[in-house]
């Protein structure tokens, strides 16, 4: 699996759009993301094995909730799975939790992304329940993996997303807002 340090692979995939938007129809709904969108921005890409299942929607709600505090801090998010657009756009017609979500679902058909990040459960042949917090400059800061049966905590990625930025030392449970370590005041305290 891909991890901090590493390069984000390029992709190239189908979306539905974000927001009502993405409920115009297939003609309509979808888009092309790449590797390339959003230049400049943080990137918080979010993976989870199949469309029309039970935790899924929850995380996907969940991010789509929290689209606006992730654009204030100049990132995008974007939620990948390795149905297709067509399912993507079916599902949220039909499920109300995600019919308006304010974030893209792109499609992995081929899995080539999942592949590519090491994230394909061996078994299933669907993505694990992957997030990815990528710098402007295209390289993984952040990554977690859970299991198939346990959801994420969107508000911790915000949190870690924030600890990213500050671009200092964050102890455990830091939060925006809080002070970050200063290790000159650490040793001089340590000296007294």
């Amino acid at each position: 699996m891909l991890t901090v340090g590493d390069k984000f692979p390029s992709f190239k995939l189908t979306a539905v759009k974000a927001g009502p938007e993405g409920l115009g129809g297939p003609g309509k709904s979808f888009t092309e993301i790449t590797s390339e969108s959003n230049p400049g921005k943080w990137k918080i890409v979010f993976f989870w094995p199949k469309d029309f299942t039970f935790i899924c929607p929850t995380e996907i709600a969940a991010f789509g909730k929290l689209a606006g505090e992730f654009a204030d801090r100049d990132a995008v998010v974007y939620g990948v799975s390795t149905d297709s657009e067509f399912v993507h756009l079916n599902w949220r017609v039909y499920n109300e939790d995600i019919k308006n979500l304010e974030i893209p679902m792109l499609a992995d058909t081929k899995k080539e992304l999942s592949e590519a990040l090491g994230i394909l459960a061996k078994d299933e042949g669907v993505a694990l329940r992957a997030t990815f917090i990528v710098d402007p400059d295209g390289t993984i800061q952040w990554a977690s993996v859970n299991g198939l049966n346990v959801g994420r905590n969107p508000q911790e990625v915000l949190r870690v997303l924030d600890a990213l930025q500050t671009d200092e030392l964050c102890p455990c449970n830091w939060e925006k807002g809080k002070d970050a370590l200063n290790p000159q005041k650490l040793f001089e305290a340590a000296a007294a």
